[in-house]
């Protein structure tokens, strides 16, 4: 067992462990927690409370969770002496249980501090950011259709410019970068011409790599395999119009995962109107096909049009035996969008999405603006996932004016824990916690920050204690 300078583990319990990037959980797991910042204080009690709770009802006394209370944040400071905001015990404790799940940290804007929540991906090399946003019914948005928005939003966790690699304007060695990069890289590269970087400028840098792309990418499709019908959808966001070598680089990355490794049950989008088209007209010719998908073929030059026939000629080729005849339908629809487009989408046509799998900058944003649609970050869950541990989070801030009141709402860490829960393969008693939020929002039973936008608005709205207790009494065996 590891040395804790300040800590003690419960004296019963297991530790998970990972297999092949899969949790082995047993009956009574030691889990750890870090209670949070600000309102943390509020929200934490109230999760446990609820699933605590579903796990006595689901499973009575043949499974329980042993917490562990770990620390980080204004709250470690406390107890280990200033600027200790991530011990080592923490880390320790993360690194030995696998599995942790805590509230929102404090992390200053500019000076000061790098992000807590940063920091512990990074170290644990958590490089899928989940975030799903789903509708529960009778939560007020300003979306006029927002049951239609139920999309999980794979966001690159461990690169792009959130890597943290970048130096301030006055930084000695950035500006020595910066003639470096203005005297020698940018004249040996002939596209560039003349531009020059102004003096003065930060800089950051954002690395993208095939290997890390691939493996996020790798669990957005096993996400989608596990879904029905049309759900199964994985949609590539990027800017690879304008920054071609990063973000367009994590599409063709992506696309050609799908194409070799999950050949046998995914299909792109391409490919699915090249398969459509046959089957609608098994005459149809080869040109004729190219002609049906692109909709300027006849404008191109005929050296782009031979490229086009022969990305037509290898589909059918390679796979019109195995997905043709409308068997492409029941495999994993993969497709690619600009980021730009899908903000707008999310918002018109909401319906078409399912899984979207984002670098780390795009998906911060996306994951918050779908986020709006459904009741707001109070309601967004999210879960930061690696091949060898797992940290389930609020994903809303500290909120500190409203800390110690009772009043705030809990939801982002109740369903926080209970991505928790399925992640365990504990089903069932996700199964409750998502049955109960639903009824209680349904029933009108919920805190202020939802109360105020409903019509009548709900007066008292439910203390944050109080909205733990409605999502309990909500459980199908009350």
């Amino acid at each position: 067992m590891p040395a804790f300078t300040r800590l003690s583990p419960p004296s019963q319990g297991t530790a998970i462990r990972f297999e092949g990037g899969h949790p082995v959980v047993p009956d009574e797991p030691v889990i750890p927690f870090i209670r949070g910042d600000g309102t943390g204080v509020d929200i934490w009690p109230a999760t446990r409370r609820v699933l605590d709770a579903a796990v006595q009802a689901a499973y009575g006394g043949g499974r329980r969770i042993q917490w562990f209370k770990i620390y980080a944040g204004d709250e470690a400071c406390q107890r280990y002496g200033d600027f200790q905001y991530l011990p080592e015990d923490t880390l320790t404790a993360i690194r030995q249980y696998g599995i942790a799940i805590k509230g929102p940290l404090t992390t200053p804007v500019g000076g000061g501090i790098r992000s807590l929540n940063v920091t512990l991906r990074q170290l644990f090399d958590l490089y899928c950011c989940v975030r799903p946003c789903r509708y529960y019914a009778g939560t007020p948005s300003p979306h006029r259709h927002p049951e239609e928005l139920d999309v999980v939003v794979y966001r690159e966790n461990t690169e792009d410019i959130y890597i943290g690699v970048e130096w301030a304007a006055d930084d000695p060695v950035g500006q020595e970068l910066l003639r470096h990069l203005n005297e020698t890289v940018i004249p040996a590269n002939g596209k560039l011409g003349k531009r020059q970087l102004r003096p003065g400028s930060g800089l950051g840098i954002k690395p993208v790599s095939k290997m890390g792309t691939q493996r996020h990418v790798r669990r957005a499709i096993r996400h989608a395999l596990g879904l029905e019908g049309r759900k199964r959808h994985v949609t590539l966001v990027h800017k690879g119009n304008i920054m071609k070598f990063t973000e367009g680089a994590f599409r063709d990355w992506g696309y050609e995962l799908a194409t070799t490794e999950f050949r046998a049950v995914c299909v792109t989008e391409r490919e699915s109107w090249v398969l459509d088209n046959l089957a609608k007209d098994p005459q149809l010719s080869v040109e004729s096909n190219a002609r049906a998908i692109d909709p300027g073929y006849d404008n191109l030059t005929p050296a782009k049009q031979e490229v086009i026939c022969e990305e037509v000629g290898a589909i059918l080729d390679s796979i019109s035996e195995s997905h043709g005849q409308d068997r492409w339908r029941r495999m994993v629809m993969v497709d690619d969008r600009i980021a730009d487009s899908v903000f707008q989408q999310l918002q018109t046509r909401p319906g078409e999405y399912s899984v979207l799998a984002t670098l780390n900058l795009n998906g911060d944003y996306i994951s918050d603006a779908a986020a709006a649609i459904v009741g707001g970050l109070g309601m967004a869950p999210g879960a930061n996932i690696g091949d060898d541990a797992a940290i389930f989070e609020a994903t809303h801030g500290t909120a500190p004016k409203h800390a110690g009141l009772d009043r705030i709402n809990p939801g982002s860490l109740i369903l926080s824990g209970q991505m928790m829960l399925e992640f365990l393969g504990w089903h069932e008693a996700a199964a409750l916690v998502n049955h109960g939020i639903g009824q209680a929002i349904a029933n009108r039973c919920v805190t202020y920050d939802l109360a105020r936008m409903m019509d009548p608005p709900v007066d008292p709205p439910l203390k944050c204690s109080e909205f733990a207790d409605a999502i309990i009494h909500h459980f199908p065996q009350h």
